[in-house]
């Protein structure tokens, strides 16, 4: 399929909040229209979903303000306390490992915290599912997998899905799936039975992607530049400098799939959008828009600065698509990141910073693997 992919940061702002581009590919894609999307594509999940990814207008209003109850900011603050936690137990149990022993940090650190708070602010308990989720989740980012694969991941992404819906019926709880449920039972008109499950998905499957991403990037460039890292730890930077740095030079998620024209648009330099053309949000390469960041003392939009003047970026969206989680993947990194560098000030890369591979997905953009030595080895 093809699409437009938006670099230009202003071009992609005034874009995402411009009435004629629409994200429901039901009223406004041609290609699924007219069945040409079949489920076998690698993004079908990506479009087919009926939650507040793909509503437009007033339906994505009416999806946001039932799941904005999950991320006020009284909530997220509340979780500093059990994400400490979280992090404080986790490197404890990095501490058996020996010195000069390899470790990949993505799976023993950075993958645990994000997925453990999205389970528990949803109220999925169960290991298996949980495990379940996160394989599944990993697949709908795999850009690159087969039609087995992908049809494979749909049918069980929604049976495990359905099973969690099941459970909270019939065993309700303090947690938003159960929210989500009594506002769907008490007023059928508010939440269809599709758009609970598919909502479910976006909140599990992108509240804690994209933060594994922030974590594992962060603690790459840190260890890569230890020059930047030095800078923080003499109080020249801080923590919330690291994160935004890291989410302009290293958007978590680098395009996101898709959006549409509603009417033709004309974006300027002779180009013009046709009415129903997919549009590709491309927030990895806005991030580093030279227009926006190659300036007089900041330098290439490229390299990573944590004393950059200019950190804007588009990695959470814009607009009313903006990420509602944003606050809580923040926070997350906030807690996780200097714990991290605390417990292990010696901590290094075990291959060169150009040596780890990507994940298979250019809609994902993190490392299959991080592996550091936390110690160096005892002469």
């Amino acid at each position: 399929m093809v699409a437009w992919a938006v670099t230009s940061q202003a071009l992609l702002k005034r874009l995402l909040t411009d009435p004629r581009v629409s994200k429901d590919p039901h009223r406004h894609w041609p290609a699924w229209i007219n069945g040409e999307i079949s489920p076998e594509w690698p993004l079908y999940t990506w479009v087919a979903v009926t939650n507040m990814f793909t509503a437009y207008g007033s339906d994505h209003k009416r999806l946001r303000t039932l799941v904005a109850k999950a991320f006020t900011a009284r909530r997220t603050a509340a979780l500093r306390p059990r994400i400490e936690r979280m992090a404080a137990d986790l490197l404890d149990a990095l501490d058996a490992t020996a010195p000069g022993e390899v470790v990949d940090l993505r799976e023993a650190y950075a993958y645990p915290i994000p997925i453990q708070v999205i389970c528990e602010l949803f109220g999925v308990e169960d290991e298996a599912t949980r495990e379940g989720l996160r394989r599944c989740v990993d697949s709908i980012f795999h850009t690159a997998a087969g039609p087995e694969e992908v049809t494979a991941t749909y049918t069980e992404l929604y049976g495990l899905l359905r099973g969690i819906v099941a459970a909270k019926r019939e065993r309700p709880g303090d947690d938003m799936t159960s929210v989500l449920i009594s506002a769907r039972d008490e007023d059928d008109s508010r939440l269809g039975e599709q758009e609970l499950v598919d909502t479910l998905l976006l909140m599990i499957g992108a509240g804690h992607e994209t933060t594994v991403n922030l974590l594992d990037n962060a603690i790459h460039l840190l260890l890569s530049h230890p020059e930047q890292l030095a800078l923080v730890r003499a109080g020249k930077a801080g923590w919330q400098d690291v994160i935004e740095e890291t989410l302009r030079v290293q958007a978590p998620v680098a395009n996101l799939p898709l959006r549409y024209a509603v009417e033709d648009i004309e974006v300027g330099g002779g180009v013009v959008l046709r009415k129903g053309d997919a549009i590709l949000a491309a927030y990895a390469a806005a991030g580093r828009d030279p227009e926006v960041h190659d300036r007089v003392g900041d330098g290439d939009s490229t390299r990573f600065d944590v004393m950059r003047t200019t950190k804007e970026h588009l990695s959470f969206g814009h607009g009313v698509h903006f990420c509602l989680g944003a606050p809580l993947a923040r926070l997350e990194a906030e807690i996780a990141l200097p714990a991290l560098f605390a417990r292990y000030p010696d901590m290094e890369l075990t291959v060169p910073a150009e040596g780890l591979e990507p994940v298979e997905s250019f809609i994902s953009n993190g490392h299959r693997s991080l592996p550091v030595t936390l110690r160096p080895r005892r002469a």
